[in-house]
């Protein structure tokens, strides 16, 4: 063997699926880090043999170049911040480019064979409007798909694969893991509202609402970008050469409403908890994991650190973190989680100096993260009489990271980048209703808030923050 020889199903002893249950759309490292990752080792403990994926990517090609010559298999690299794990994950049944073959995935969402679609699309893939959750109609693709073309984004895929399968009455399970609030509700009201756009009288939306579920759920491993070097050392310690190598931290979760349409994997054995409410775990996920991801990304490019890692072993950063979970999100907490403990356990993950999660790739698509992150936190903190003012520094530090990149002529990686461009000020950044609503804006309690903290953001010393405190 030698060391150019590349992974697939003629090097590696892997147990394969015959047959795949499960559509996925929007294949990424996430994703194999995660379901494809829990499938395979629920699928291990079974021996089930129907729970293939069928992957579809929405945009770039690269993940068919990588995959489809290694039969679909892939390594995922566990890094600990003591050890390193490395196992081979076979899944991966099939995986296709969706914008070069539209049509397929219509089919495979149609296959009654398939049981459940999964999508991890990232927020801006369900071209939905950040402020108020709806299906944005006037988006030029959304209106595109309406008009009838093979459908490319993945809620006129979802509508097209629905109606085909309605005519062989199969039901389906359609498991939304993307960071968004009560995301299978999303999920289900952006397809009937792109059903009902259609102005047909097929009854597919009332087929839907009978025989299609769209449960919740809520995700959670770290997972950052692969390098070249993490390709090399797995190739040096295997002799195999991997392009889809996929690496992760060792912690994982999975919590998903127990609302299925027909069979599933036997997710359970492996770790996945089913609950009645999955709201508790993603509002917690949501508004302190993520939350402190995006300010430690916001922050961190802004005080010149590379990785998250290097952002929170910041004394100053760690400190704003943490006063922003005590003294603005864990007061609006409903439920008996300890937000604070939770907090400080999310903070000594992030420190893991093996993940190299870097900041630059955390703060990308700000637009649609701010909302479920930060702003339905201020909402309720402002309806309690409670504090926003760690909150407005966290959105400031936003307004803050848009301006400087604007300033320096660097290009933001946001589907709302023109219209961000565009803004001299952080009062322009407020004005955005798309994201800020009407209660948001610069004249607003907090609008003021985060104008004072992105001139002092953009004038003062970051570790001067406390002055600005009440």
């Amino acid at each position: 063997m030698t060391a150019s020889t590349r992974l697939s199903d003629a090097t590696a002893a892997v147990v394969r699926p015959t047959s795949s249950g499960i559509v996925h759309l929007g294949v990424g490292a996430f994703h194999r880090a995660h379901q494809a990752a829990f499938t395979y080792e629920a699928a291990l403990l079974t021996g089930e043999t129907n729970w293939g994926i069928t992957g579809f990517t929405q945009r770039s090609n690269t993940v068919v170049e990588q995959l489809a010559p290694q039969d679909g298999l892939f390594t995922l690299v566990q890094k600990g911040t003591e050890q390193s794990t490395a196992t081979v994950v076979g899944s991966m049944l099939d995986v296709r480019n969706a914008a070069a073959d539209p049509g397929a995935v219509v089919e495979a969402i149609a296959d009654p064979a398939t049981h459940i679609v999964t999508l991890t699309v990232t927020e801006k893939g369900y071209r939905l409007d950040p402020a108020s959750g709806r299906l944005r109609l006037d988006d030029a693709e959304i209106v595109a798909d309406l008009s009838g073309r093979p459908p490319r984004t993945v809620v006129g895929q979802l509508a097209a694969g629905l109606a085909r399968r309605m005519g062989v009455e199969a039901p389906l399970t359609v498991l939304c893991c993307d960071n968004l609030p009560s995301n299978g509700r999303v999920l289900s009201e952006l397809v009937h509202a792109f059903v009902d756009a259609r102005g047909s009288n097929d009854g597919l939306a009332e087929w839907i609402t009978r025989r299609v579920t769209f449960p919740s759920s809520m995700v959670d491993r770290i997972v950052p970008a692969t390098t070249e070097d993490d390709r090399a050392d797995n190739e040096r310690r295997t002799g195999l050469r991997d392009d889809a190598l996929v690496v992760c931290e060792p912690f994982r979760q999975w919590v998903i409403e127990d609302d299925f349409a027909g069979p599933r994997p036997a997710w359970e054995r492996v770790g996945v908890q089913f609950v009645e409410d999955v709201e508790p775990w993603e509002t917690m996920k949501l508004r302190v994991l993520n939350a402190t991801h995006s300010v430690l990304a916001y922050l961190g490019i802004l005080r010149g650190h590379e990785t998250i890692a290097e952002a929170v072993a910041d004394s100053v950063l760690d400190e704003i973190c943490r006063t922003m979970v005590v003294r603005d999100i864990a007061p609006t907490a409903t439920v008996e989680i300890d937000a604070v403990g939770y907090g400080d356990e999310v903070r000594a993950r992030f420190a893991n100096p093996a993940l190299k999660h870097t900041t630059r790739q955390v703060a990308m698509d700000g637009s649609q993260k701010l909302g479920p992150r930060l702003l339905g936190t201020v909402r309720d903190a402002t309806a309690a009489g409670g504090s926003t003012d760690m909150l407005a520094l966290a959105v400031a530090a936003w307004c803050a990271f848009v301006l400087d990149e604007t300033k320096a002529g660097r290009a933001l990686d946001d589907p709302l980048s023109a219209q961000l461009t565009g803004a001299g000020s952080a009062s322009d950044l407020l004005a955005v209703e798309s994201i800020f609503g009407p209660d948001l804006g610069a004249s607003s309690p907090f609008g003021t808030q985060v104008v004072a903290w992105t001139d002092f953001l953009r004038t003062d010393s970051l570790s001067e923050w406390k002055r600005v405190l009440v």
